[in-house]
Protein backbone atom coordinates (compact mmCIF):
# COMPACT_ATOMS: atom_id res chain seq x y z
CA UNK A 1 0.00 0.00 0.00
CA UNK A 2 1.39 3.43 -0.95
CA UNK A 3 1.01 6.31 1.47
CA UNK A 4 0.33 9.82 0.21
CA UNK A 5 3.24 12.27 0.54
CA UNK A 6 1.41 14.35 3.17
CA UNK A 7 0.88 11.26 5.36
CA UNK A 8 4.53 10.25 4.96
CA UNK A 9 5.60 13.75 6.04
CA UNK A 10 3.30 13.66 9.07
CA UNK A 11 4.65 10.24 10.11
CA UNK A 12 8.23 11.48 9.74
CA UNK A 13 7.48 14.54 11.89
CA UNK A 14 5.88 12.38 14.60
CA UNK A 15 8.90 10.07 14.59
CA UNK A 16 11.26 13.03 15.02
CA UNK A 17 9.12 14.47 17.83
CA UNK A 18 9.05 11.07 19.61
CA UNK A 19 12.82 10.69 19.27
CA UNK A 20 13.32 14.23 20.52
CA UNK A 21 11.20 13.45 23.57
CA UNK A 22 13.37 10.43 24.39
CA UNK A 23 16.62 12.38 24.13
CA UNK A 24 15.53 15.57 25.92
CA UNK A 25 16.48 14.53 29.47
CA UNK A 26 19.29 17.08 29.70
CA UNK A 27 18.19 19.49 27.00
CA UNK A 28 17.18 23.08 27.61
CA UNK A 29 14.65 25.46 26.06
CA UNK A 30 14.44 29.05 24.92
CA UNK A 31 12.11 31.51 23.27
CA UNK A 32 12.05 32.34 19.59
CA UNK A 33 10.44 35.00 17.43
CA UNK A 34 10.36 34.88 13.62
CA UNK A 35 9.07 37.21 10.90
CA UNK A 36 8.62 35.39 7.59
CA UNK A 37 7.67 36.93 4.23
CA UNK A 38 6.26 34.40 1.78
CA UNK A 39 5.21 34.68 -1.86
CA UNK A 40 4.70 32.46 -4.83
CA UNK A 41 2.93 31.28 -7.91
CA UNK A 42 3.03 27.42 -7.92
CA UNK A 43 6.58 27.54 -6.57
CA UNK A 44 7.04 29.86 -3.64
CA UNK A 45 9.76 31.18 -1.48
CA UNK A 46 10.09 32.62 1.97
CA UNK A 47 12.65 34.81 3.70
CA UNK A 48 12.94 36.66 6.96
CA UNK A 49 14.65 36.75 10.29
CA UNK A 50 14.19 36.63 13.99
CA UNK A 51 15.76 36.12 17.38
CA UNK A 52 16.44 33.26 19.76
CA UNK A 53 16.72 33.95 23.48
CA UNK A 54 18.62 31.14 25.20
CA UNK A 55 20.16 31.14 28.68
CA UNK A 56 19.83 34.91 28.99
CA UNK A 57 21.45 35.79 25.66
CA UNK A 58 19.85 36.86 22.37
CA UNK A 59 20.98 35.45 19.01
CA UNK A 60 20.04 36.75 15.55
CA UNK A 61 18.52 34.28 13.08
CA UNK A 62 17.95 34.23 9.31
CA UNK A 63 15.08 32.31 7.76
CA UNK A 64 14.63 31.12 4.18
CA UNK A 65 12.71 28.42 2.41
CA UNK A 66 10.94 27.06 -0.60
CA UNK A 67 7.40 25.77 -1.16
CA UNK A 68 6.21 23.48 -3.91
CA UNK A 69 2.62 22.60 -4.69
CA UNK A 70 -0.41 24.84 -4.94
CA UNK A 71 0.97 28.24 -3.82
CA UNK A 72 -0.61 31.57 -4.77
CA UNK A 73 -0.14 35.02 -3.27
CA UNK A 74 1.97 36.66 -0.62
CA UNK A 75 1.92 37.03 3.14
CA UNK A 76 3.79 38.19 6.21
CA UNK A 77 3.76 35.93 9.26
CA UNK A 78 4.99 36.90 12.72
CA UNK A 79 5.47 33.89 15.00
CA UNK A 80 6.53 33.65 18.63
CA UNK A 81 6.97 30.67 20.87
CA UNK A 82 9.28 28.15 22.45
CA UNK A 83 12.13 26.05 21.18
CA UNK A 84 12.78 22.89 23.19
CA UNK A 85 15.28 20.06 23.19
CA UNK A 86 18.36 22.19 22.52
CA UNK A 87 21.75 22.01 24.20
CA UNK A 88 23.33 25.07 22.56
CA UNK A 89 22.01 27.97 20.42
CA UNK A 90 23.30 26.43 17.18
CA UNK A 91 20.92 23.46 17.66
CA UNK A 92 18.13 25.73 16.35
CA UNK A 93 19.90 26.02 12.99
CA UNK A 94 18.74 23.47 10.46
CA UNK A 95 16.05 22.48 8.03
CA UNK A 96 12.44 22.16 9.14
CA UNK A 97 9.94 20.46 6.84
CA UNK A 98 6.17 20.69 6.80
CA UNK A 99 3.21 19.64 4.72
CA UNK A 100 0.08 21.68 4.99
CA UNK A 101 -2.70 23.73 3.58
CA UNK A 102 -4.05 27.14 4.42
CA UNK A 103 -5.81 30.27 3.32
CA UNK A 104 -5.13 33.81 4.50
CA UNK A 105 -7.23 36.69 3.27
CA UNK A 106 -6.41 39.86 5.15
CA UNK A 107 -5.29 38.29 8.40
CA UNK A 108 -5.54 35.19 10.49
CA UNK A 109 -4.01 33.17 13.28
CA UNK A 110 -1.32 30.60 12.65
CA UNK A 111 0.15 27.86 14.87
CA UNK A 112 2.72 25.24 13.95
CA UNK A 113 5.05 22.67 15.52
CA UNK A 114 8.25 21.85 13.62
CA UNK A 115 11.33 19.74 14.30
CA UNK A 116 14.77 19.72 12.68
CA UNK A 117 17.38 17.01 12.17
CA UNK A 118 19.09 17.88 15.50
CA UNK A 119 15.88 17.27 17.46
CA UNK A 120 15.08 20.94 18.16
CA UNK A 121 11.32 21.43 18.38
CA UNK A 122 9.68 24.78 17.57
CA UNK A 123 6.22 25.45 19.01
CA UNK A 124 5.10 28.67 17.35
CA UNK A 125 1.94 30.76 17.18
CA UNK A 126 1.23 34.14 15.68
CA UNK A 127 -0.51 36.14 13.01
CA UNK A 128 -0.41 35.96 9.22
CA UNK A 129 -1.49 38.87 7.03
CA UNK A 130 -1.80 39.02 3.26
CA UNK A 131 -3.47 37.05 0.50
CA UNK A 132 -2.16 33.50 0.37
CA UNK A 133 -3.64 30.14 -0.63
CA UNK A 134 -1.52 27.04 -0.32
CA UNK A 135 -1.60 23.25 -0.29
CA UNK A 136 2.05 22.39 -0.41
CA UNK A 137 5.19 20.76 0.86
CA UNK A 138 7.51 23.33 2.31
CA UNK A 139 10.93 23.57 3.83
CA UNK A 140 12.22 26.24 6.15
CA UNK A 141 15.91 26.71 6.87
CA UNK A 142 17.03 28.62 9.96
CA UNK A 143 20.64 29.82 10.23
CA UNK A 144 22.51 31.74 12.91
CA UNK A 145 23.71 35.22 11.86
Amino acid sequence: MRLPAVLKGALAALTILFAAGLSSAHADSGTISLTIYKGGWFIGGSAGGGTLTFRGRTYQLSVGGIDYGLVFGGSKTVLRGRVTNIFRPSDVAGVYGAAGAGLAVGGGARAIVLANQKGAVLELAGRQVGLMANADLSGLAITMR
